[in-house]
């Protein structure tokens, strides 16, 4: 991990979501592991991330990065699997019987994965309350938004401004483009047309979510305009936004350029820019040299409430 790397966690949580005391009740989150989170947040206390596995030439492995690699490497075939609803079960479990008296389920898009509907499956099997939400988009966007949950649980935010707070994730956008999409086409998430047309043309599409789904926005003719192309993305996004924004590098494999796509972003981020390395659930559709951006804009209303809620 690069110092970057290092300084940038703090980009993760917006400074109205610096703790403020104890939650008056305790409330279990959850999410799977398509939300990009640093292990710093992923071992928070009342939190659990369900892994989405991997599945390389018919043999599930988890979050086998190393098995990814090789897959690729190899030209094997990469797919992903939603988790069982029996993974969501065991969660929810542990997080009762720990004590939790209820508990916020955000998940990765629905259009991009059965995930969700698991969670939905195994919720149904508890008398407790447990929302399960859809967040319709993945990765960075994704995780600021649990991010921001599990600061704001830490701060002492009842269930339903969390709930609130975890439907932000769809006021986040994301953009990526990778070398190839091969990788896209074998898992189903673009037409076989797109990926021969990519080829032939040496296209770089722009990729984004759009409702939950996988669009393409642009066809640079190189991947080099391409990244460029993302940088002006990001920086419209945070031009246009209310108040202050997150910004965010994800890549696989392409650290050197995410750390200096993230030095250029540096100046409109409302803190140090978060570079994170896709997970392999991601990684398994991109493939390698994959670089997206993500702007998060900050909504100040959970901040005055829970300055309301400070001197009641």
């Amino acid at each position: 991990m690069t110092e970057r790397q290092k300084s940038s966690r703090a980009g993760w949580l917006p400074k109205w979501l610096a703790p403020r005391g104890l939650s008056r009740t305790r409330i279990g989150v959850v999410s799977d592991s398509a939300s990009c989170l640093p292990q710093e947040l992923r071992a928070l206390p009342d939190f659990i991330q369900v892994p989405i596995p991997i599945i390389v030439d018919n043999h599930v492995h988890g979050e086998d990065l190393q098995a990814l690699l090789l897959g690729l490497a190899m030209g094997k075939a990469v797919k992903t699997s939603r988790p069982a609803p029996g993974e969501f079960e065991r969660a929810y479990r542990q997080l009762l019987d720990a004590g939790c008296e209820s508990i916020i389920s955000i998940h990765m898009s629905g259009a991009l994965s059965g995930t969700v509907d698991a969670a939905r499956l195994a919720a149904r099997s508890f008398d407790a309350p447990i929302t399960v939400i859809d967040s319709n988009t993945v990765c960075l966007p994704q995780g600021f938004a649990v991010a921001d949950v599990l600061q704001a649980r830490s701060a002492g935010a009842p269930l339903q401004m969390l709930e609130q707070i975890a439907r932000t994730a769809t006021a986040n956008t994301v953009y990526f483009a990778v070398p190839s999409l091969e990788q896209l086409r074998r898992g189903g998430r673009i037409s076989a047309l797109s990926s021969v047309l990519g080829s032939l043309l040496n296209v770089k599409p722009i990729l984004g979510i759009s409702d939950g789904a996988i669009i393409a926005l642009e066809k640079p003719r190189s991947f080099a305009r391409a990244t460029a192309r993302l940088v002006s993305l990001a920086l419209h996004d945070a031009r246009e936004a209310t108040g202050q924004v997150r910004l965010g590098v994800m890549h696989f494999g392409a650290e050197e350029l995410a750390v200096e796509i993230a030095t250029e972003l540096a100046p409109f981020s409302s803190g140090p820019v978060v570079v994170e390395s896709l997970p392999a659930v991601l990684a398994a559709h991109t493939g390698m040299g994959v670089i997206g951006v993500c702007a998060a804009p900050l909504n100040p209303q959970p901040a005055s409430f829970l300055d309301t809620e400070k001197h009641q």
